[in-house]
């Protein structure tokens, strides 16, 4: 029965839409589905990749820390993204910890399995080379910003990239603690609030209910 909903979970998973039934059961003999409260550590940058996990709900943060503890928030994944390929590729330590930001279901997929998908299913490895792409330029993007942008431009860009078109509007659904956006943009926490304030005070950022936000148009031009 639990192999059974296992692959019913997969099945739902963009990345492993191309199976057939019969990897689709040798994958879920392989998979454990787990649920983690806010704030847990679900693999630690370091240590050796066993897993592959596919976020099932909720959202997750990619951290990063250096040795004096200081923390980078590299990203934020949510429903159907998926972390530790890197790793079961090139057999080296996580490259970074991922920490849940709410309750997450999970699907970890042993790393036997996941090799042996790979072998069998081209459109897989097609999906995990697109998705090590899209990465690889997302990180390009986000160089640039710190490098090219002021203080403002960095927060304007951080609401703009978490913002959803809603009705022709643009929302950020989700709340976005101000400790949490300074390690995206490397700035201090105290910063990151003056330039909140100053972004709602000018009439770009307009608070809403349940710590959303709404972003008027002329936010771009912080980042244009």
């Amino acid at each position: 029965m639990r192999q059974q909903e296992n692959k019913l979970f997969l099945r739902r998973v963009p990345l492993l839409a191309s199976l057939d039934d019969l990897q689709l059961d040798r994958l879920a003999a392989g998979s454990i589905r787990r649920n983690y409260p806010r704030g847990r550590t679900i693999v630690s940058e370091g240590e050796p990749s066993q897993s592959l996990y596919i976020l099932l709900s909720g959202r997750a943060k990619v951290q990063r820390s250096d040795s004096e503890g200081k923390e980078v928030i590299l990203s934020v994944l949510g429903s159907g993204d998926w972390f530790g390929e890197m790793s079961m590729i090139d057999d080296a330590p996580r490259s970074a910890s991922i920490i849940t930001l709410e309750s997450c279901d999970f699907m970890s997929i042993d790393k036997a399995s996941f090799k042996a998908i790979l072998e069998q299913s081209p459109t897989v490895c097609m999906a995990i080379m697109r998705q090590l792409v899209a990465r690889l330029r997302e990180a390009d993007r986000k160089i640039e910003t710190l490098a090219l942008l002021d203080v403002y431009g960095r927060v304007a860009r951080v609401l703009l990239d978490f913002s959803e078109d809603v009705d022709g509007e643009r929302i950020v659904k989700n709340r976005l603690p101000r400790q949490e956006i300074a390690k995206m943009i490397g700035a201090s926490r105290e910063m990151v609030s003056r330039v909140m304030k100053g972004l709602e005070t000018d009439g770009f950022v307009v608070p809403l209910p349940e710590g959303r936000m709404l972003l008027r148009e002329k936010i771009d031009s912080y980042v244009s």
